[in-house]
């Protein structure tokens, strides 16, 4: 019997990390994987199996996500040292995802290890991971599928089948390589060469390129560090974002700004005191500042802030994150505001309870901010139906387009400053998961990085580097027709979570 297994299992986890962004370091994710269902296979109880996938999860939680704790380096209410209790916090609950996986496959598992353990694992994957992206408002950051970017070709299996089924695949990847290697073939026969083709598939799968007279996209990236954007930075971040934004041409152009950076009220039609201490100039006197670097065909994409007031209008009820399209004429032609709010980011659960505790919301400020109504397009002339999905929000599969009106592209403004420098690589790279489900290019503009161009096949057509100011300009990307995953959404992954799972009660019926 193999001796501290749980130990062990930590370790494997923390492993399989590593093949997440920034390493990128895949083999070591299924090199991780085949530790777990071995453990797994010999655990003595279910008591044992569930140690040890929990195990497994807190190893690889604390790793993946050690970006969180840099999020308490921002509010001073809360010290920072209380980041790394936080994270380690957060991957003692996420483990349970893992655990409850690990406790299925066991329960089901025969005397010696088989396909059929393999493929119910892989099946309790898909179930857990989709239940850890919903349960509680969800948590979806890094499914297990993304590690497959750096062999595109595989990732891009996800048009078909999603993220969450492609997670599951990736399990029982793992668990036919673990099973080969005690000489049993039959799995590994199907599962290797099947990866294999997938991972050559790349050029096949490649998207078009755009025409020589297609629309331009410049997305803009100020380098501004989150404790730089105190009221008194208003002008100098306005002037920088305005400076970075380039010159109208004879295309029409979509600028695009960050999440986080404008710190004015550009709406009018608030109450005069409701602008105290949040402007240095009318809201019209920047949305003039921002049109001065737009065509006549251009438009621009800013992320900013929108006040909801009482009905005497006496006071501010909540705000809204919010992204606000400006024409070359300076004005607001349309607004999105962010549905999947972040719990403790943008509201605080159970104030009743947490604040005489003395927590309060990682992003400064005491208003909690308001949910917008979902999923919806943005009307831009010259570049059609656009939409939006508002940082955090671009993480959850299957739920990022308006399925009633599919857009031409979609647009990630996002506030990543506060991730790290594991954080904005990850976030990143799920968003271009999004893209190769939904066969829609993204464009994600963020404050210090990773800003990109992303085509409708995952592929980075520009970036500005981490914590580097500058711009990315390319023509819009492509959109593909609508893959099968943007049509059913995650039926593809109940789909072959059952099939996984009926396969492998078949199996195991049959050799009883």
């Amino acid at each position: 019997m193999t001796r501290y297994p749980a130990l062990i299992a930590l370790i494997a986890g923390a492993v399989a990390a590593c093949g997440f962004a920034p390493l990128d370091l895949w083999p070591l994710s299924i090199a991780g994987l085949i530790v777990l269902l071995a453990l797994v296979q010999d655990a003595p109880s279910i008591r044992g199996a569930l140690w040890r996938g929990w195990a497994f999860g807190v190893g690889h939680f604390t790793v993946n996500n050690n970006w969180f704790q840099h999020a308490f380096d921002f509010q001073d209410k809360m010290p920072p040292v209380l980041g790394y209790f936080a994270a380690v916090g957060l991957a003692l609950y996420l483990a349970i995802f893992p655990m409850a996986a690990a406790g299925v496959a066991w329960r089901l598992r025969g005397r010696r290890p088989d396909a059929a353990y393999v493929l119910i694992f892989g099946a309790a994957w898909i179930a857990t991971e989709y239940l850890r992206a919903r349960l509680f408002t969800g948590y979806a950051w890094d499914p297990l599928s993304v590690v497959w970017l750096p062999v595109i070709g595989v990732a891009r299996t996800s048009a078909f089948i999603g993220t969450y089924a492609l997670s599951g695949l990736t399990v029982v990847l793992a668990g036919a390589i673990w099973l080969a290697l005690r000489r049993r073939w039959h799995l590994a026969a199907v599962m290797v060469p099947a990866t294999g083709l997938a991972a050559l598939s790349a050029p096949l799968t490649r998207a078009p390129d755009p025409a020589a007279d297609a629309p331009l996209v410049r997305v803009v990236q100020p380098n501004v560090a989150q404790d730089q954007r105190g009221e008194s930075d208003g002008p100098i971040l306005l002037e920088r974002l305005i400076a970075l934004s380039g010159r109208p041409g004879p295309r029409p152009r979509l600028v695009l700004w960050p999440e986080g950076v404008v710190r004015d009220m550009i709406e009018d039609g608030y109450p005069d005191w409701a602008y105290f201490g949040f402007n240095y100039a009318p809201p019209f006197w920047d949305r003039r500042r921002i049109a001065s670097v737009l065509g006549p065909r251009d438009t621009a994409l800013v992320g900013g802030t929108a006040l909801n007031f009482s009905p005497d209008r006496r006071r501010v009820t909540s705000a809204a994150n919010s992204v606000f399209a400006i024409s070359s004429q300076a004005r607001i032609i349309d607004r999105y505001d962010k549905a999947h709010l972040v719990p403790y980011g943008e509201y605080l659960p159970m104030p009743w309870l947490l604040k005489p505790l003395g927590l309060a919301r990682l992003v400064p400020g005491d208003m909690d901010f308001s949910a917008g109504p979902g999923p919806r397009n943005l009307r831009i002339a010259g570049f059609g139906p656009v939409g939006v999905q508002l940082c955090y929000e671009i993480i959850f599969s299957g739920q990022v387009v308006d399925r009633a009106h599919r857009p031409r592209l979609l647009f990630n403004p996002s506030n990543d400053a506060w991730f790290g420098r594991w954080g904005p690589p990850q976030h990143l790279a799920q968003a271009r998961m999004r893209a190769i489900e939904e066969g829609l290019p993204i464009l994600r503009a963020t404050p210090n990085g990773i800003s990109a161009i992303i085509a409708a096949d995952g592929r980075l057509v520009a970036t500005v580097p981490h914590l580097t100011a500058g711009a990315a300009e390319a023509p819009l990307p492509v959109a593909l027709s609508p893959t099968l995953f943007s049509r059913v959404g995650n039926i593809m992954a109940l789909a072959l979570a059952i099939a996984l799972a009926a396969i492998g009660v078949a199996i195991r019926r049959r050799g009883r």
